[in-house]
């Protein structure tokens, strides 16, 4: 149910072609929508302004309900709306690029089956070009509903679905769908190029094409454990969240849902972070996608070379250097606001981000992918940076705006990457002439931590040094090897973050100030994190009686936003969220070892 013309954010799907990504809501509403790419402006924004952002609606005209799945082992959506007059069903794709000699630059189908009776049905599509603020010229080629805006063009194409007209910026038309019978629909998009208007015998191939696809993609697919249905839907929403030109992955590919309603932690997310690559590389290996790692690898580290020996937080998609934060008009998903594009982190110091790229450099090497010397030669330059900086504060994992500070988990990160450098070095695959050096630091890194991130009172490693609290961040110290299961503080330290963080089955990340106005919900990252760690210390009973009360809390399709309020179960943040799945997938694998 919509509040405000809102639907929850659990009651969305996602679909995507690798490029860019649609969010489909359960009642036929294509609510975001950006064009050409993930972090593109929008055509269809009504997730973050049910009034003024545009959607694209395919529904029954009268009162239904609708059950969702996606069709087997793809990332195609299927809906069932069901009404007093009849079932009908509708399968939603963005198709995937193929040997066409003339295709639209993106399309987006939506094909229509009358299961029974007969049901009056209605489209509406409502183009908004550059989230809200585009000049939309409405129009007509060769009888199909156009809209333009600058040098881009939009077109709704249908066949069975009534006579579209235009009327007040929206185009559409009512129909009806009987048993057996079908109608379908072709939303094209092009930018500096022609709009290319196409036939349904092409659209029908091109959906035939696209599920199958997807189909072969999921059969080198391999896990053997308790959850493959749970692991299989996080591997192939990680699969949509991959740019394919480059190889980088999207964090979410959703700006500014928010941590809190009516709140304004409301953060661009669809840029690639470095710390989140570390995750997607051993995500992919374990699960057999070696070519989607090598190509993110690659991207890593020729998006990194722009900056080292120092790094960037997140870069853009085509490896940029990010991209100035900036508030757009809209009026905010239920009334939260501000509506960012961008995101000021990029210009955060934050020193964890070393070591994910050293985890991900000896990870890659793991995975039989010897790196060659000038990656080597590099990564010694960035190695011999972090013996530099590992002293000063950051503004961490959770990219505070009140800080910095010295956070235990961003000097435990900068051990990691001094400690995979040493590895690398003594496989040969990191030139060995500053080795030593490495191997001292590192060695004062863990000193420091030992004596001034670990709090006896607690019983817990803190969350910055010298302080009396805790942050969830902590539960990576097992996971990235920073002490071993048997470790007596590290076993300590997951059970205090579990009982000092919880709220029922889920954490916060901390309970301090992070100078942000506002509150959030629990990060169900951290929640799988926990199951991870759990696992890692030897409490696997309780890691998989967690787990699955945790799967248990997914949407209808098997996906999970940032945040869920721990009260109502709402789900908060961007949609859907890599980390969480990726976080889901290692928690899998730790039950399973």
């Amino acid at each position: 149910m919509r509040i405000d013309g809102y639907a929850p954010i659990a009651d969305y799907a996602v679909i995507g072609d690798g490029r860019t990504a649609a969010l489909v809501a359960r009642d036929g509403s294509i609510d975001w929508l950006p064009l050409p790419n993930f972090d593109s402006p929008t055509l269809c924004a009504g997730i973050l302004d049910a009034r003024q952002g545009g959607a694209f609606i395919v529904q029954p005209a009268v009162p239904f309900s609708s059950t969702r799945r996606y069709l087997p082992n793809t990332n195609v959506l299927e809906t069932t709306f069901t009404a007093d007059a009849g079932v009908v069903r509708v399968v939603d794709t963005l198709t995937l690029p193929g040997d066409d000699v003339v295709a639209p630059m993106r399309e987006v189908v939506r094909s229509v089956e009358g299961v029974s009776g007969t049901v009056p049905m209605k489209w509406r599509f409502t183009p908004r070009f550059h989230y809200g603020a585009g000049a939309v010229r409405s129009g007509w080629r060769h009888g199909v509903p156009t809209a333009t805006c600058a040098g881009e063009a939009a077109a709704v194409a249908s066949w069975n679905a009534g006579r579209a007209s235009w009327t007040g910026g929206d185009a559409g038309a009512d129909f009806e769908i009987a048993g057996g019978s079908r109608a379908a629909f072709a939303l094209t998009f092009a930018y500096g190029e022609p709009l290319v208007l196409p036939a349904r015998g092409d659209v029908e191939m091109r959906l035939t094409r696209t599920i199958r696809f997807w189909e072969e993609w999921t059969r080198g697919r391999s896990y053997d454990g308790p959850w493959p249905d749970a692991v299989l839907r996080s591997a192939l929403a990680l699969k949509l969240l991959i740019f394919a030109p480059s190889g980088a992955s999207v964090a979410a590919p959703t700006t500014s849902l928010p941590e809190e309603i009516g709140g304004e932690r409301n953060w661009d997310y669809r840029f690639c972070w470095i710390r989140d690559s570390t995750f997607v590389i051993d995500a992919l290996l374990q699960l057999g996608c070696v070519e989607e790692a090598r190509s993110l690898f690659w991207w890593f580290m020729q998006a990194t070379a722009l900056t080292e020996p120092d790094l960037h937080v997140l870069y853009r998609l085509d490896g940029g250097l990010g991209h100035p934060e900036r508030e757009v008009a809209l009026a905010g998903y239920r009334g939260s606001r501000p509506v960012r594009v961008g995101n000021g982190a990029a210009g955060q110091t934050q020193l964890d981000i070393y070591g994910a790229l050293f985890a991900t450099a000896w990870l890659f090497s793991e995975g039989h992918h010897r790196l060659d010397v000038d990656t080597g030669v590099v990564l010694a330059r960035i190695a011999d940076r972090v013996c530099e900086i590992w002293r000063r504060p950051d503004s961490g994992i959770w990219e505070v705006r009140n800080g910095p500070f010295h956070f235990t988990h961003s000097k435990a990160m900068c051990w990691v990457a001094l400690d995979r450098a040493c590895r690398l070095a003594k496989r040969g695959e990191l030139p060995d002439r500053h080795a030593a050096r490495w191997e001292q630091e590192a060695a004062a890194i863990r000193d420091f931590i030992e004596r001034e991130c670990w709090s006896d009172q607690l019983r817990s490693y803190t969350r910055i040094a010298g302080s009396h609290d805790v942050d969830a961040s902590l539960l990576m110290l097992p996971i990235v090897g920073y002490g071993g299961g048997d470790d007596e503080r590290i076993r300590a330290t997951v059970d205090a973050v579990g009982r000092l963080l919880a709220a029922g089955d889920f954490l916060y990340r901390y309970k301090a100030d992070d100078g942000v106005p506002g509150g959030e919900g629990c990060f169900l990252n951290v929640s799988f994190w926990l199951v991870s760690a759990l696992a890692r210390t030897g409490r696997r009973e309780a890691a998989a009686a967690l787990m699955d009360r945790l799967l248990a809390r997914a949407n209808d399709v098997g996906l999970y936003s940032e945040e869920i309020d721990p009260r109502s179960g709402a789900f908060l943040g961007n949609f859907p969220q890599a980390l969480v799945h990726l976080a889901l997938i290692d928690a899998a694998m730790a039950c399973r070892a």
